[in-house]
């Protein structure tokens, strides 16, 4: 019995740890990205993280709790009914009340996990009151940002070659045109391909959706501070998968405002002079 107290306390510590880790990791300096030697989630950025890591520590706890209880149960048939103890095997050939037991508590626990997690599918498939919308568009291999609410402001992002990159940026992860968003606003996104299927995955802002020829599909994110949040598209999409990484940035509203107006002059001045008549 003292063997399992132990096996028991130690697989409690290890459950600490693994619960308190993804929260231990917080951004540096604003950048939310990988880390080396990360073993838990990213720290949540927004809403839609925050309520995908509650669902995963609730899950957690459960298999922890379920794995203890089996490992219990095969230490004690191991000391209890081996066959020192039990030279004789016993003959009985079912019993009632375990099998009742061992089917209808599987259902009530998936039941348990089912509830929030189908509340956690319908909050992250759209909001109904969004503040703006984003257009997400996948080519192989790079992404195409619109924002239809801010005169269509519409440009590019490709990811950044090795020998191109100034201090600072992360390597696979930099881009030269980075998706910007104000802080602390809902922000519909509405996911598209031109070619094949990609997959815009942002970890910290709990953001994960195909894009699909021929079909607009719906996610919202919130960023809840200032700060880059890096991703990547994890659908392979062809020989340049490893090169589609995502980058957005979430600036104060009066910042966020500036850089409309410098996007609109940029486009403008992009734009051929009319004649005339």
């Amino acid at each position: 019995m003292r063997i399992l107290k132990r096996l028991a306390a130690l697989a409690a510590g290890c459950a600490a740890t693994i619960l308190t880790l993804p929260y231990a990791l917080a951004a540096e300096g604003g950048v939310w990205a990988p880390k080396p030697w990360e073993m838990g989630m990213q720290d949540a950025a927004g809403p839609v993280k925050a309520r995908t890591m509650e669902l995963h520590s609730l899950v957690l706890i459960i298999i922890t709790v379920i794995t203890l209880f089996v490992g219990g149960l095969l230490m004690w048939v191991m000391y209890r009914y081996n066959s020192k103890r039990n030279p004789s095997s016993s003959q009985n050939s079912h019993n009632t009340v375990l099998e009742i037991a061992w089917t209808v508590l599987p259902v009530l626990i998936l039941v348990i996990i089912a509830i929030p997690s189908f509340r956690l599918v319908y909050y992250q498939d759209r909001t109904p009151d969004p503040d703006m919308t984003v257009k997400v568009t996948g080519h192989q291999w790079y992404w195409e940002y619109s924002y239809p609410d801010q005169g269509n402001i519409d440009f590019d992002s490709h990811y950044i070659m090795d020998e191109d990159l100034k201090p600072g940026q992360l390597r696979l992860l930099a881009v030269d045109n980075e998706m910007v968003i104000p802080v602390g606003k809902k922000v519909r996104i509405l996911t598209n391909s031109t070619d094949v299927i990609h997959s815009f995955f942002i970890p910290s802002l709990g953001v994960q959706r195909y894009a699909i020829p021929g079909r607009a599909i719906e996610t919202w994110l919130e960023a809840s501070e200032p700060g880059v949040f890096y991703g990547q598209c994890n659908q392979i999409c062809g020989e340049n998968h490893s090169r589609m990484p995502i980058a957005i940035r979430a600036l104060p509203q009066n910042e966020f405002d500036n850089w409309v107006t410098q996007q609109k002059k940029a486009a403008a001045a992009k734009l051929p002079k009319v004649a005339l008549q």
